[in-house]
């Protein structure tokens, strides 16, 4: 098969459409056919070098994928999947290839309503968005959320499950036109991080509850400024650095509490736990429309390169995917 390797650490440019051995599913695992896959941030951090796949995982790009399965593999006989069924998937990696073995519990079927192709944009966010803001955050109907970088994938899909669940969403984002589309999909307070304190906003606006946070160091004093007493900081990336000074005095003052969570290292029986619970509570708010994939743009998987440009320039509002 052919899949995208990383010839060494470095830009765009070392992304190489090659010739690899074709993977073999192992025991709990099933094969699948892509059709296409998301494109996320992880991908660029891991082709630069800085975060490698976990071991055993595929050392290829892409963290989720659409398809059909192709073969199932020893003790995936009874998994009620079957050759032929059209899915999409929860990876740890190896998504920009067109072959991929998967364990057979991060399987999703496409949701009724959405293409194939576009079915690739969801799992990845909604695995994310789900276990952050119900499992870890607890969200509740009536209380505000805090949404950082509301025009991306995680963003725009964050922003449509909160307003499901009831909850005020805010968000910031660093453009007009992002944040137009951010009110479209159901956000009232929204934000340019450019020109306006985010933290002063948002506690003249009341405070929020929950914050989904993907800065990291540079947010941690503003995020815990705008939240309630009681509020919960949940930070999934680190795009702006792992490091700050945290201000115990203001935590136990108002009762709050800093989550930091991954998802491609948990391992296979945590991630087979969220996908059932996506599946359970997400995916019937996607079949009725209250839930979408938001897709910016759709490119060749051999022009990977021309994607990873157009995420690092954060030119796109919602996803970006690969097409075999």
């Amino acid at each position: 098969m052919y899949a995208m390797r990383i010839t060494e650490p470095g830009g765009p440019e070392v992304l190489s459409w090659s010739e690899v051995p074709d993977p073999t599913p192992g025991t709990g695992e099933v094969l699948v056919d892509v059709t296409a896959s998301g494109v996320n941030r992880a991908d660029v951090a891991q082709r630069r070098g800085s975060y490698p796949p976990p071991p055993g995982a595929p050392e290829y790009p892409g963290l989720e994928c659409s398809g059909t399965v192709a073969a199932l593999g020893p003790g995936t006989e009874d998994s009620g999947w079957s050759v032929g069924d059209p899915v999409c998937a929860l990876l740890s990696g190896g998504g920009y290839a067109e072959r991929v073995a998967v364990p057979v519990g991060q399987l999703l079927p496409v949701p009724r309503g959405v293409g194939r192709t576009e079915a690739a944009a969801l799992p990845e966010v909604a695995a994310t968005v789900w276990s952050n803001l119900v499992m870890v955050g607890g969200l509740r109907a009536g209380e505000t959320v805090l949404v950082h970088g509301g025009g991306s994938g995680i963003g725009t899909f964050a922003i449509q499950f909160a307003r499901a669940l009831g909850a005020r969403v805010a968000v910031t984002a660093g453009s007009e036109e992002k944040l137009r589309a951010c009110r479209g999909l159901g956000a009232e307070i929204t934000i340019d991080y450019r020109t306006e304190d985010f933290a002063e906003r948002v506690r003249a606006e009341g405070g929020a509850d929950v914050i989904l946070d993907i800065m990291g160091g540079s947010y941690l004093d503003a995020n815990l400024r705008s939240l309630r007493t009681g509020g919960r900081l949940l930070v999934i990336a680190l795009m702006g650095g792992r490091g700050a000074e945290l201000d115990l005095g203001r935590m136990l003052a108002k009762r709050l509490s800093v989550h930091a969570t991954t998802l491609r290292s948990r391992p296979v029986e945590e991630k087979a736990a969220i996908t059932a619970g996506v599946r359970d509570e997400v995916w019937p708010l996607v079949e009725k429309g209250a839930v979408r994939p938001v897709i910016d743009r759709v490119i060749p998987m051999r022009d990977a390169a021309e994607a990873h440009r157009v995420m690092e320039s954060s030119a796109h509002t919602g996803k970006i995917l690969l097409t075999r």
